[in-house]
């Protein structure tokens, strides 16, 4: 997964991932609620903590969403995992963001500063969130030092040295 992806995942692996959606937890709910007696505790479990993974993941991505703004360049997908009760529930996703560096290197800082606040969004960033945000910390240093190297060599073209940064006149 390149730097412009951020994804999160469910504390445990999907079982089977489910591209193509039948019916989705808020499709189903009346129905799932009617027959959540017929599930054996152990089924019922599994729905259970398939829902929360569903909610926690959803938030999850509108978090990277909400920060990434317009450097997002498509919407939450999700990996789903089909529950005992015939419904997939979202079990992982991602964002993906748009991580080239700008046109200019001030422009390149701005943009690692909210590819940062995207990656660092939700309130569990994940490891490859964490990954992500490091890498546009680096891509932010990286056009800082081209700066700076354009800056001192300004002040060479006139004449000042690293730690000069006044002139003298003497009339």
């Amino acid at each position: 997964m390149g730097i412009g992806a951020i994804s999160s995942s469910a504390s445990y692996a999907p079982q089977a991932s489910a591209p193509a959606r039948s019916a989705t937890r808020s499709e189903s709910t009346q129905s799932a609620d009617a027959a959540q007696q017929a599930y054996s505790p152990e089924d019922q479990a599994k729905i259970d903590q398939l829902k929360a993974s569903d909610l926690k993941v959803r938030q999850h991505e509108q978090a990277h969403l909400a920060a990434a703004g317009s450097l997002a360049t498509s919407g939450a997908t999700y990996t789903y995992q089909r529950g005992p009760d015939g419904v997939n529930y979202a079990v992982g996703g991602e964002v993906n963001i748009d991580t080239s560096p700008g046109r200019t290197p001030e422009e390149t800082i701005e943009k690692a500063r909210q590819v940062q606040a995207a990656a660092l969004a939700p309130a569990d960033p994940s490891g490859q969130d964490r990954s992500v945000a490091a890498r546009a910390g680096q891509m932010a240093l990286q056009a800082q030092a081209e700066i700076s190297a354009k800056q001192q060599e300004v002040q060479r073209s006139y004449g000042l040295s690293e730690k000069q940064t006044t002139i003298d006149i003497f009339a």
